[in-house]
């Protein structure tokens, strides 16, 4: 297994200094804490993020050929102001390919042979939108492997746009630029050590290849169906993804529901298209695959779609493993004329589990109910948040929202945020507080809309060890409510994660923000109340941390702060609370920026 991690280190530029400035220590220069039974830096970078199967190994970091160039921002760099393919690759940067015999050149650094790859790149629109495709070359030690097909088919979104999203005559701005194309290895595995080469030749037609990483794994052979179980070929499930197989499947899901059986998947793409009036329902039932790379739902929904459902329900007593789900959706409308759905929609009092899974061109995997897990599953290219713990909005004993974990998963290209609680009130204000939600050792990587890490509202909220790396639109971390009708964070500790980027285009952002209910919420007068401790916070393209009106108590210990553009830590006007900062370090700041700026110094005193 290999921690998720980033790959290119950040080389800061600045000369040594330590200058003391109240509760902070405030250096020019990588230095670690010194302060006994605290995690130093390296030790909160070696521990944050999954835990994954697969190494990814960023394409600037390879090899050049022929014109290729990288093309990247930085902090420091004008902060941006529309999306672009820069903000949306992880690190900020790519490698483009644009001419004949342009290449990079990337090592199998995984430490054992390689039958997959995942390339994650954008190519083009269609001029009319809609999308292309084309091929890209593939070698493998110098030597012609194979071609791998591409396609913008399901990115290149425009936000605004008056028409729909995918319309870019329509006055929309572009952005959602990458998609990620999982492959299957022509002949033997790619052995540790050897080297491989994407290549735009004469029959690459695209006009541009932006390549922003690869991702090399061994997968293993499928597994075998349970003793016992059900097999949803028996009922007519059609793993050649000739027939439809949306109602086989419920069917033997049924049946193993009344006979206190499990349900078996088997090798395949399976079309689930049908349109049943109810989409996939698992409740109650153990339903497995033969492993994420082996069996796939695929919801293939006719567009424009018109209250289309094609989500995957789990309820009370399901346990959903080892299979991927995937989609032709092609924008964000949730049962709407784009497409998309949920990836898994929770709930249940009776609690749930979901591991190994993968869902792709989905909406958000939408968790509620009581003591649910998910664990050790993918996301990528999604139309919504990443994995969303919620009270799913309504006043209901199987949707609380209360003790769900997710832990040990991968998000990347997400189109809100990567991972998120979300305590919403209703508008009578009578839904229940979201409580011991847990965050826990996850990755993060370029989502395109919003934040990598977002917590709205809730009680006893646990985000610890996570990675999140690279945020186009927004921040690394959103700490506060969602809405006027959002339930306030009573209480959160935020602890061990470490934050790269942030600060994007949408509007004014910065790496970390913190806020609480505006004078329109149903909470006008409530505090967000919060401990983050021992994280790890580089590279913002604004300040490191801002501290936003109105309300914020908010304890600050041993976090490491790293190269913002502008201040290391913003408390802005307005703010009324209590900062207690103590052993904090800001380090690598930009020639005029200061480590503390407090706006607010008679009615947010900062103790230490």
């Amino acid at each position: 297994m290999h921690r998720s991690r980033l790959r290119r280190a950040l080389i800061w530029r600045w000369g040594v200094t330590s200058v003391a400035v109240g509760s902070l220590t405030v250096l020019l220069a990588a230095e670690g804490h010194a302060q006994t039974g605290v995690r130093t830096e390296a030790e909160v970078v070696a521990a944050a993020g999954a835990m994954t199967p697969f190494t990814t190994v960023e394409a600037e970091s390879g090899t050049l050929g022929g014109g290729a160039r990288v093309r990247s921002i930085k902090a420091g760099d004008p902060p941006p102001t529309v999306a672009t393919l820069e903000t949306e690759a992880s690190g900020y940067s790519l490698v483009e390919l644009k001419s004949t015999g342009d290449s990079v050149t990337l090592p199998n650094s995984s430490g054992r042979s390689a039958n997959t790859l995942v390339v994650r790149a954008s190519i083009p629109d269609a001029p009319n939108g809609g999308g292309i495709t084309a091929s890209l070359n593939l070698y493998v030690n110098g030597t012609y492997r194979q071609a791998i097909t591409l396609s913008s088919q399901q990115a290149w979104n425009y936000r605004g746009a008056t028409t729909n999203p995918d319309d870019p005559h329509a006055g929309g701005a572009a952005y959602r630029f990458y998609n990620e194309f999982p492959i299957w290895v022509t002949g033997a595995p790619i052995p540790a050590g050897s080297t491989i080469t994407l290549r735009k030749d004469a029959a690459n037609t695209a006009a541009v290849y932006d390549i922003d990483s690869v991702d090399l794994e061994n997968v293993g052979a499928a597994r075998t169906q349970p003793a016992g179980s059900l097999s949803v070929i028996d009922y007519g499930a059609d793993p050649a993804f000739g027939q439809d197989s949306t109602v086989p499947i419920q069917n033997a899901v049924n049946a193993a529901r009344q006979q206190g059986k499990s349900v078996w998947i088997p090798p395949g793409k399976y079309l689930t298209n049908s349109l049943v009036s109810k989409p996939l329902d698992f409740t109650g039932v153990t339903v497995e695959g033969a492993g994420m790379w082996r069996t796939t739902l695929y919801r293939k929904v006719p567009l424009p779609a018109t209250s289309w459902r094609s989500q995957t329900l789990v309820g009370s007593g399901t346990t959903l493993r080892d299979l991927q789900i995937d989609s032709n959706a092609v924008w964000r409308d949730v049962g709407g004329p784009g497409g998309a759905d949920y990836g898994i929609n929770a709930s249940g009092a009776g609690g749930w589990l979901v591991e190994r899974i993968w869902t792709r061109h989905t909406d958000a995997n939408w968790l509620s109910g009581s003591n649910g897990v998910i664990r050790d599953s993918r996301t990528a290219d999604g139309y919504g948040d990443g994995f969303n713990i919620n009270n799913s909005n309504v006043k209901n004993p199987d949707k609380l929202g209360n003790n769900i974990t997710v832990q040990n998963n991968f998000a990347r290209g997400t189109g809100d945020d990567s991972y998120a609680t979300y305590s919403d009130a209703g508008a009578a204000g009578t839904n229940g507080q979201v409580t011991g939600a847990k965050i826990l050792n996850n990755t993060a990587i370029a989502p395109w809309w919003a934040n990598g890490l977002r917590v709205a509202g809730g009680q006893g909220v646990e985000v610890r060890n996570n990675l999140v790396n690279s945020v186009s639109s927004n921040s690394a971390l959103d700490i506060g409510v969602f809405g006027d009708t959002g339930h306030p964070l009573e209480s959160a500790t935020i602890s061990g994660n470490v934050l790269i980027g942030g600060g994007g285009w949408n509007s004014v952002r910065h790496g970390v923000r913190i806020s609480s209910p505006n004078s329109a919420s149903l909470f006008p007068d409530a505090y967000t109340n919060v401990t983050l401790t021992d994280n790890v916070m580089r590279g913002a393209l604004r300040a490191g941390l801002y501290i936003d009106r109105t309300r914020v108590n908010v304890t600050l210990r041993n976090n490491t702060i790293d190269g913002p553009a502008q201040q290391g830590i913003w408390v802005a006007s307005g703010v009324t609370g209590q900062g207690t900062f103590t052993g904090n370090v800001v380090k690598n700041l930009f020639p005029g920026q200061v480590a503390t700026r407090n706006d607010s110094p008679g009615t947010f005193p900062i103790t230490g």
